[in-house]
C-alpha cells in the first residue's frame, strides 16, 4: 500500500486543495506477493484492507479529492527494475503510486467501502486494459486501403457511427450494449450502459462510448471476428427486456435473426447445451448495419 499526494502552491490552504492517490492491492494473492519484502509490514489481506479503508477516510478528510488506483506487485517488480529501485522500499512504492495514478486507471474515493469501490476499480482497470490493446492493434492496423487515412481515426469513426445508428433506434429506457472480439492478441470485451429520456435525450459514460467504439474500430479495420448485443429495459413501464444482437464478420455488422439471439442466449458455450431462457426476455431480429464510409478527409 502507499499514497501519493500533490500540494498546491504557497499562500493556499495545502491540505485542501492537494490531491492524493491510494494504491490498493485487490486480491490475497497479489497480497501474498507483497509479503515477501520486510518493510510491508502488514500480516493478513483483511486486515491490510481495513486499514487502507481507514486510510482512504483520513485522507478524504484531509485533501479535496483522493483516488484509488490498482497496485499490481508483479508491475510493482517490473517498474523497480526498470527504474533501478529497490523494491523493498516505502518510497519506490509512493513511486510506482504516482506512476500508475499518472498514467493507469483510478476511482475517486467519495466514502464507498472498499468492498463496493474495488470491483468498480477491477473494472476500470480492464477498460483501461481494453483501450490499450484495442489502440495498439488499431495502430498496428496501418491505414485504411479506401481513404489512406490511419485506422486509429478511419476505423474509430466509422465505429462511432455504427455506434450512433445502433442507439438511435432505442426506445427510452435503460440499455446495455456488449462488444466483444476475437483479435490476434486474444478475446476483448467492452461493455457500454446508456439511457435514453422520455425526450430522446442520450445519456452514456462518455469513457465507456470511447472504449467500446475503439473494440468496434479493430473489427472493422482488421476484420476480427466478434459481435454487438444490445439489452434494453424500460422499468416501471411495464414492458420487459429486449435482447438483440449484430454479428462482426469481415468488417461489417449483420443483423442476428430472432432465432440466431435465442440460440446464442440459451446455449452454455462451455459444454453446447441448451440453457432455459430468462424470464421476461423477447429475443428480436437485429437490422443489417450497412458499412459506414470513410470520414470526410
Amino acid at each position: 500500500m502507499a499514497h501519493t499526494t500533490r500540494r498546491a502552491g504557497r499562500g493556499a490552504a495545502p491540505l485542501r486543495e492537494s490531491a492524493g492517490t491510494v494504491a490498493v492491492i485487490a486480491d490475497a494473492g497479489g497480497f501474498a506477493l507483497m509479503r515477501r519484502y520486510a518493510t510491508f509490514r502488514f500480516t493478513d489481506h483483511p486486515s491490510y484492507l481495513r486499514q487502507t479503508e481507514g486510510l482512504l477516510r483520513a485522507l478524504a478528510g484531509r485533501h479535496g479529492h483522493t483516488s484509488v488506483a490498482l497496485f499490481d506487485p508483479v508491475g510493482f517488480a517490473e517498474f523497480c527494475e526498470r527504474e533501478g529501485l529497490h523494491p523493498d522500499s516505502p518510497a519506490s512504492r509512493a513511486r510506482y503510486t504516482a506512476e500508475i495514478a499518472a498514467r493507469g486507471a483510478t476511482v475517486p474515493y467519495e466514502g464507498q467501502p472498499l468492498a463496493r469501490l474495488v470491483p468498480d476499480l477491477l473494472a476500470e482497470q480492464l477498460r483501461w486494459e481494453t483501450w490499450e490493446a484495442g489502440t495498439d492493434l488499431l495502430a498496428a492496423a496501418g491505414s485504411c486501403a479506401d481513404c489512406g487515412a490511419p485506422q486509429a481515426r478511419c476505423a474509430f469513426q466509422r465505429a462511432a457511427a455504427l455506434l450512433a445508428r445502433v442507439l438511435e433506434g432505442t426506445r427510452p429506457g435503460v440499455h446495455h450494449l456488449v462488444c466483444s472480439l476475437i483479435a490476434e492478441t486474444g478475446p476483448l470485451t467492452a461493455a457500454l450502459h446508456a439511457g435514453r429520456g422520455p425526450d430522446g435525450s442520450l445519456d452514456m459514460a462518455e469513457p465507456e462510448a470511447m472504449v467500446l467504439c475503439t473494440l468496434l474500430a479493430v473489427g472493422l479495420a482488421t476484420g476480427d471476428p466478434g459481435g454487438l448485443v444490445l439489452r434494453s429495459g424500460s422499468p416501471g413501464q411495464g414492458q420487459g427486456e429486449e435482447v438483440r444482437g449484430w454479428s462482426l464478420q469481415l468488417g461489417r455488422l449483420r443483423g442476428l435473426s430472432e432465432a440466431e439471439v435465442f440460440s446464442a442466449y440459451c446455449t452454455d458455450v462451455r459444454t453446447g447445451e441448451p440453457v432455459p431462457p430468462e424470464h421476461g426476455v423477447a429475443y428480436r431480429a437485429a437490422d443489417d448495419l450497412p458499412p459506414a464510409g470513410c470520414p470526410e478527409p
